[in-house]
């Protein structure tokens, strides 16, 4: 049994619980999380494009067979450099001395007639001229003789072209530069069928053409400049450089050298071809490279992370840090993207500081400990 004491106790200690339950609640206070920022920054920036060029001799001549033959024989070591006007092949030639024979005799045989005609005239003119033979006799002979001329120069004329053919059985090197491996081997016949396929090819590659293409819109780009500056392309004198498939950057830089006429219908894009010395030869024929060449440039160019805007449809935000730490939503105008960067044309101050998203849950009205992140500001290829 509970004693007076007892009770007492227990009714005290229900007060003082009761009262203790009723007290005032104390929120849990508010942690300000840690977000990376990085400030907006201004500066003349140089855009740099990245096309896959082919590599050509300066002069690529395709060797090819004019008349159909064996090949009797290869005069040259393949992929060496073979001097202009050196015998590169030879094809059985006896059909083609055969036509320069039959030739040889057919001009014979047109002067032999010439001799006669001309003799018959030197009889009947002064015969004619004595009134002993006709007019008509005389003009018969005249006739006879101018005919065998023309038949003499006619034969002069077949016996030329058989020379020439004959002289097709023999291929020289039409430039002094590389040639490369044959595609027919001595006893090889080319045919008719074969005839326009070319035996080799000789490139010059002391100096290289590099073709590639741009697109329509960094074409427009350099319109654009010509217009506002008065220099594109061939007359500004770009520097290029060339990156080889091995990663490596190639030594010497290059220059835009000529340009197509017309934007390629099909792909919207624009051919151009750029020259580089090749004093090592490093560089050859039907070899693909990196062509890196400025594209645009930009004047005092305000620009953040790609990691700071966020995009929302076609609309563009940021979070800006303010003066008491809080996050303020910006939007934004984007232009070109730079790498891993935003340009920005309007809606951002160089020197404010923006959030980069990500790193927490951010939200408007946030207060955060800013924590101020470096980066890399230099990027310049397009993405």
């Amino acid at each position: 049994m509970l004693t007076h004491f007892n009770r007492i106790s227990l009714i005290s200690s229900a007060v003082v619980t009761l009262f203790a339950c009723s007290g005032p609640k104390q929120e849990a206070p508010q942690i300000e999380p840690d977000v990376m920022v990085v400030p907006v920054i201004s500066k003349t920036l140089a855009v740099y494009g990245e096309y896959v060029g082919e590599v050509y001799g300066k002069a690529d001549v395709a060797i090819h067979p004019r008349i159909e033959g064996w090949i009797s024989g290869i005069h040259f070591k393949e992929g060496t450099v073979v001097q202009k006007g050196q015998l590169l092949y030879t094809l059985t030639d006896e059909p083609a001395r055969n036509h320069v024979n039959q030739a040889k005799a057919h001009l014979a045989e047109a002067k032999t007639m010439m001799v006669k005609a001309k003799s018959d005239l030197d009889r009947v003119e002064p015969l004619a001229n004595m009134k002993a033979l006709s007019q008509r006799e005389l003009d018969a002979a005249k006739a006879m003789y101018n005919a065998s001329v023309n038949e003499v120069e006619a034969a002069e004329a077949a016996l030329a072209n058989a020379n020439i053919e004959l002289g097709y059985t023999r291929i020289v090197a039409p430039i002094t530069g590389i040639i490369g491996i044959s595609k027919l081997q001595v006893g090889d016949f080319v045919s008719m069928v074969n005839l326009g396929a070319p035996l080799n090819t000789v490139s010059t590659v002391e100096t290289v053409r590099v073709r590639f293409t741009i697109t329509e819109e960094d074409y427009l780009a350099y319109a654009r400049r010509k217009k506002e500056n008065g220099d594109f392309m061939v007359t500004d004198r770009i520097p290029i450089e060339l990156m080889l498939s091995d990663g490596t950057a190639y030594e010497e830089k290059g220059s835009i050298d000529i340009t197509n006429r017309e934007i390629d219908p099909q792909t919207g894009s624009f051919m151009v071809q750029a020259v580089f010395a090749n004093r090592k030869g490093l560089l050859r024929p039907g070899q693909y490279v990196k062509v890196k060449l400025q594209v645009d440039q930009f004047k005092d160019a305000v620009f953040v992370p790609q990691q700071s805007i966020i995009q929302i449809q076609n609309k563009y935000q940021t979070y800006v840090i303010d003066d008491s730490s809080k996050l303020r939503v910006r939007m934004v105008n984007v232009g070109k993207r730079i790498g891993s960067n935003w340009l920005i044309n309007d809606g951002l101050k160089v020197g404010e500081k923006v959030a980069i998203v990500g790193s927490v849950m951010l939200r408007p009205d946030m207060v955060v400990v800013p924590k101020l992140l470096s980066w890399n500001s230099d990027s310049t290829d397009i993405q």
